[in-house]
């Protein structure tokens, strides 16, 4: 009998991955995983305990293509949380349904950890400290976070937007005509936009 072939936790969170790529969170398995690794399913269970721990290996890989070395300390605190923003949004949105597993797995992540370090860092530096900190990096993860999902399910370019658009200016005066100027809005433009108002809320 030949010897079962030995998995790298690598490998198991590649083939992950490629499963909630391809099929969603609703399709990933622990059957699913093992197909994609042409093994049983009593075969995974041999390296991952349940689908929580292969969860956690899919989120270690996405996260930990995230660039999460401090900006130039020279750089103003706006630019350099803007940097950390944009590379956390552009590892994510590369598996966008990923998304929801980032946030139950954000604690046991050491990629996840060592990002909100670094952001951390930089909003002491800009004044806040105590309260005001939690709430700021709240804040900001959940901008980031409403930020990617709208962007992929929700895009300014998609047909809600056209049909809000359309609405009846005498009813929805104010909708419809942000809805108009909406479409015209570039997805880079929105985020990074929409991140500078909230930079600026900190700073005031």
């Amino acid at each position: 009998m030949p010897r079962p072939r030995s998995l790298t936790p690598d490998q198991l969170a590649s083939a992950a991955l490629a499963v909630l790529d391809r099929d969603g969170l609703a399709g990933l398995s622990m059957r699913a995983v093992a197909k994609e690794l042409g093994m049983s399913t009593m075969g995974l269970y041999r390296y991952v305990d349940d689908r929580e721990e292969l969860e956690g290996l899919v989120v270690e890989r996405v996260l930990g293509a995230v660039d999460t070395t401090p900006p130039d300390p020279g750089a103003p605190w706006e630019e350099r949380l803007r940097i950390m923003v944009g590379r956390l949004r552009d590892g994510v949105s590369a598996h966008p349904a990923a998304l929801p597993l980032t946030l139950t797995h954000r604690h046991r992540s050491p990629s996840s950890l060592r990002w909100a370090e670094t952001a951390l860092a930089i909003l002491t530096e800009a004044g806040l400290d105590g309260e005001r900190r939690v709430l700021a990096l709240r804040a900001l993860l959940g901008y980031v976070i409403g930020a990617i999902q709208l962007e992929h399910l929700g895009p300014l370019s998609g047909a809600g937007t056209v049909t809000l658009s359309g609405l009846p200016s005498d009813e929805f005066p104010y909708l419809a005509d942000t809805a108009r100027r909406a479409r015209s809005v570039g997805v880079e433009r929105e985020f990074f936009g929409g991140l500078e108002v909230f930079l600026r809320g900190l700073g005031a």
